[in-house]
C-alpha cells in the first residue's frame, strides 16, 4: 500500500490560513472547521496535523505571524531603527488595505479574547512570547544606534503597543489615518531617541 507522507506545506498553509481567519474574526468567533475551509483543506488533515484541536492551531498560527514579522522585522533593522519603524508600519497597513480594512493582528486578537478556561492558553503565551520577540529587536537595534538600554526597552514597548492599537483604530475608522499620525509620532521619537 502506497502512503503519501505529509506535506510541509499543507500544514503551513493550514497554519497561515488560521492567522489570516483569526486576524479577520478573532478566535472565539472562528471554528476549526471554518479554519480548514479557509485554508482549502480537508478538516481530516488539520486534526492530523493539529490532533489537540483549535487551541493548537491557534498557538502555531499566532508563531507563524509572530515569526513572519520578525523576519520582515529583523531584515530591515539592518538599516537602522528608523528603516525597522516604517517597515514595521508598512506591513500592517498593507493588511488592514489589502484586506478592505477587515484583518488586523492574530496575535492581537488572540491576546484580547476572553481565554476559555481559568487557565492560561497556549496560544496567549505564544502571543505573550511574539510581542517580547517584537520589542527585543527593536530595542537591541535602538541600543545599537544610541538609545539609552532602558529608553530603548521603552520605547519598543511604545512602537509595539501603538501599532498594535493603530491598526485595530483602521479597522474601526476603515482609514490610514491613525497609522499615518502614529507613524509621524513614532518616528520623531525613534529619532529623539537615537540622536540624544
Amino acid at each position: 500500500m502506497y502512503v503519501t507522507k505529509p506535506s510541509p506545506a499543507a500544514r503551513e498553509r493550514i497554519v497561515a490560513g488560521a492567522a489570516d481567519m483569526i486576524s479577520r474574526r478573532g478566535l472565539n468567533a472562528t471554528s476549526i472547521r471554518e479554519m480548514a475551509k479557509h485554508a482549502r483543506a480537508p478538516l481530516g488533515s488539520t486534526y492530523h496535523y493539529f490532533p489537540d484541536g483549535k487551541q493548537q492551531l491557534a498557538t502555531e498560527a499566532v508563531r507563524y505571524t509572530g515569526e513572519w514579522v520578525a523576519r520582515r522585522l529583523r531584515k530591515e533593522l539592518e538599516a537602522g531603527p528608523v528603516a525597522g519603524l516604517r517597515a514595521f508600519l508598512d506591513l500592517w497597513r498593507k493588511i488592514v488595505v489589502d484586506s478592505d480594512f477587515r484583518a488586523g493582528c492574530p496575535v492581537l486578537a488572540v491576546s484580547i479574547e476572553e481565554p476559555p478556561t481559568d487557565e492560561t492558553p497556549a496560544a496567549l503565551v505564544a502571543a505573550a512570547d511574539v510581542f517580547d520577540a517584537w520589542e527585543i529587536l527593536l530595542a537591541d537595534s535602538l541600543h545599537e544606534h544610541g538609545a539609552e538600554r532602558e529608553q530603548a526597552a521603552q520605547l519598543a514597548t511604545l512602537v509595539v503597543a501603538a501599532v498594535e492599537g493603530t491598526v485595530a483604530m483602521c479597522r474601526a475608522k476603515r482609514s490610514t489615518q491613525p497609522l499615518d499620525r502614529t507613524a509621524e509620532q513614532l518616528q520623531a521619537l525613534v529619532l529623539a531617541a537615537i540622536k540624544s
